[in-house]
């Protein structure tokens, strides 16, 4: 029985769109909680001073920066474990692969910035072009999940890959757009905290602890002081951790069933215990199975029940407590809200279809197997689910805190909406597609 919880819980934890409902759950205990009674209680909670240090060297921030700053540095690294991943020897791994979701990816950046900037343009709230710029790949694929074998594999795989260089793309927009008054003293030493972390890629450490160390200790340390955004630390990290195994996976079938032999044909002792002899087979099994892995990959895996369950739900706690205030007529008129509203809804769509459908019409690029153009209109409008980097880019792009209410707002009610549309959509393509499937097989 203990063993059938565990293995639910484990599925559990490893489901994107279970971790997507985690983050609603705590989007909605923060509205609730800041438009209660309590809402003092809230912004206390939020910006609740916590120290760390070490000797003399001490640091001392709210929850708030600690998250935005610290936790979803993290996050960054997951994302830049994905997308290696998927350069070495996924969906982005030739360039038949990647370049429709890619380009679909970068028109869907580009239209809902130049939007944004329709209505805001050399205006205070200028700043905010890239908020409607991200994907929240977990809101994304959990409205999928709801289709389950009802949508077709490649749909999927389209807007995963999209998603990871979406989320690329706003990395590079913060590093570049997002930080000022850099401390070039300070980006050197982690730019050469990076280099150590390459040098120990290249000479084949594996060991998760060496790029923590001096991943955190090292290259986001340096990053927090530099002025640039220290979540770039997390992706740099990641491209620093070893994507290749230590042995080919012929050679590691051959070793397992030369030590398991080894194992049978050893005596054994009474008891529950092993002898000495069984006990060291079974450590060079698991150092054999350790080298069959790859760090990023082991890394990566460890890290998705953390990022998805507390890191990420931590975050839209924090960020999503708005106590809703004003005239709501007011709020959505304003060039912020129309700016996120039709840059998240219409540029999405028009940048992913748009981007998509000239590259299959010079035939550069080809819709994988299943995959409709119905289809890629419902993933069109469920990409303007911004949620979780929207939010991110808000915080770095306002001051004001009415500018990041109204910001705010918008991404979570556009959000919903463009969540609710997508799936409409695609409910309403699956169903063709069933009904004609369903009269085939009658005719038949």
């Amino acid at each position: 029985m203990t063993t059938k919880i565990s293995k639910t819980l484990n599925n559990l934890f490893r489901n994107q769109s279970a971790s997507g409902i985690a983050i609603f759950l705590a989007v909605i205990v923060a509205m609730l909680w800041a438009n209660s009674p309590w809402k003092g209680l809230y912004q206390s909670f939020i910006h609740t001073e916590i120290s760390l240090g070490i000797g003399e060297f001490s640091m001392s921030e709210s929850l708030l920066l600690w998250i935005n700053d610290g936790l979803m540095a993290i996050f960054f690294l997951q994302v830049g474990l994905e997308l290696k991943r998927e350069i070495i020897g996924g969906k982005l791994s030739s360039f038949k692969k990647a370049i429709l979701p890619i380009a679909a990816a970068i028109g869907g950046m580009v239209v809902p910035g130049v939007i944004y900037l329709i209505f805001n343009f050399n205006s205070a709230t200028e700043q905010g072009w890239g908020i409607p710029m991200a994907t929240d790949i977990a809101f994304a694929i959990g409205v999928l999940a709801l289709f389950g074998n009802r949508i077709p594999v490649g749909l999927k795989v389209f807007l995963i890959a999209l998603a990871i260089v979406d989320d690329l793309g706003a990395v590079l927009v913060i590093a570049i757009f997002y930080t000022t008054g850099i401390s070039y003293m300070d980006l050197l030493n982690g730019v050469l905290f990076f280099l150590v972390l390459v040098g120990g890629s290249y000479i084949g450490i594996r060991k998760a602890w060496f790029y923590a160390l001096v991943g955190i200790g090292g290259v986001w340390l340096a990053f927090f002081f530099s002025g640039v955004h220290p979540t770039i630390a997390g992706i740099l990290t990641a491209f620093a951790i070893p994507g290749k195994v230590k042995i080919k996976e012929e050679d590691y079938l051959m070793n397992l069933q030369k030590l398991h032999l080894q194992f049978l044909e050893t005596e054994s002792i009474r008891g529950s215990f092993i002898s000495e002899k069984q006990l060291n087979i079974l450590e060079e099994i698991k150092q054999k199975t350790n080298d069959a892995e790859t760090p990023l990959q082991k890394i990566e895996h460890q890290l998705a029940p953390i990022v998805g369950f507390f890191i990420l739900p931590l975050f839209a706690l924090v960020n999503t407590g708005i106590h809703i205030h004003g005239d709501f007529i007011e709020i959505i008129s304003h060039p912020v809200s129309l700016g996120i509203g039709f840059g998240l809804l219409v540029g999405k769509f028009t940048g992913i279809m748009g981007a998509s459908w000239l590259l299959v019409k010079l035939k550069i690029a080809e819709l994988q197997e299943g995959v409709s153009w119905m289809h890629l209109c419902g993933v069109a409008t469920i990409a303007g689910i911004g949620f979780t980097m929207s939010l991110f880019i808000t915080e770095l792009a306002f001051t004001s805190e009415e500018y990041v209410f109204i910001a705010k707002l918008s991404i979570l009610f556009t959000s919903l909406l463009a969540g609710v549309v997508g799936g409409l959509i695609l409910w309403s393509s699956s169903k063709k597609i069933h009904s004609s499937s369903t009269h085939t097989d009658n005719s038949q």
